[in-house]
């Protein structure tokens, strides 16, 4: 995985500092071409891997990257799993039948029997194969290396004690999609030993990390100890802690630590972008000649 990884939450005008701030992200945002500026922009700086969430906006950006393979031949997405908003208003809007055939791949009729069968028989995981199904259907032919489960989903599961969703998540998308599996959560140590007592090992964590403990399950102390002493690849996210760090003390704190193998950021502009992406390098740098 890259050192830095772009996120999407100022696309969707999600701001953890203020309303006035989202209203201003949603009117900057408000057409795909905005969007496609910004993320050539990280391009620019060396940011080539861009997180997302399955948000429906997020089909076009994807046609716009199909239509053009020689300027994204190396540019690398890491889908985000579901999209649960996307949902609850397409069922506002089509009803659930209209949904179905909105977002379910492949024959229409195949998947609502294999849906409806799984239902029936409460095979869970059954269902879960055909939401990553109807989830990936917009990344056809471009490069999703690794598959996240959302953290709604994640710490759900984790707090039902369902983990054997977890476990077959991981296995599904290696297996059709040839990926890796990715975990977003706010519980990275519980959710670390429910996958290591499942059998994977090393896994891809993707959770809050910032010196002010910012929606950190435990606490820094408990963050810190597992990164020193357990084997994972952590990507660090909300390193702000929703706006209460400044950049380059967000930034120095988190490449600090041990086993943080990238660190993930959104911002709305070509120089905070430079500024983020310098910060990183430059603490990175002074590690390595420490």
């Amino acid at each position: 995985m890259e050192r830095v990884i772009f996120g999407d939450n100022q696309f969707f005008a999600v701001n953890h500092i203020s309303d006035e701030k989202s209203r201003a992200q949603s009117i900057k945002f408000k057409e795909d071409s905005a969007i496609i500026k910004t993320l050539d922009e990280a391009r620019a700086v060396g940011i080539n891997t861009f997180m997302c969430t399955t948000h429906d906006r997020i089909v076009n950006i994807c046609n716009i990257i199909r239509s053009q393979p020689e300027k994204y031949k190396d540019f690398t997405i890491y889908p985000c799993m579901p999209y649960a908003h996307k949902y609850a208003n397409a069922v506002t809007e089509l009803g659930i039948t209209g949904t179905i055939k909105q977002y379910v791949p492949g024959n229409f009729f195949g998947s609502m029997f294999k849906g409806g069968v799984a239902f029936l028989s409460k095979d869970y995981l059954s269902i879960m194969e055909l939401l990553v199904d109807a989830e990936m259907k917009m990344f056809k032919n471009i490069n999703t290396p690794v598959i996240f489960l959302q953290n709604v989903i994640t710490d759900l599961l984790l707090g039902l004690r369902a983990d054997e969703v977890l476990i077959a998540f991981y296995h599904y998308v290696k297996k059709k999609y040839n990926a890796e599996a990715g975990f977003i959560t706010m519980n990275m140590p519980k959710l670390l030993d429910v996958l290591e007592k499942g059998g994977i090992e090393n896994p891809i964590i993707c959770a809050s990390i910032n010196k002010a403990g910012f929606r950190m399950s435990g606490g820094n102390d408990v963050y810190e100890d597992v990164l020193k002493t357990r084997k994972l690849r952590a990507i660090a996210m909300q390193v702000l802690g929703g706006g209460a760090i400044h950049p380059k003390e967000a930034m120095e704190y988190v490449c600090g630590l041990p086993n943080i193998e990238s660190i993930l950021f959104g911002a709305s502009s070509k120089a905070n972008i430079e500024s983020t992406y310098n910060y990183v390098h430059a603490f990175d740098q002074q590690k390595i000649n420490a």
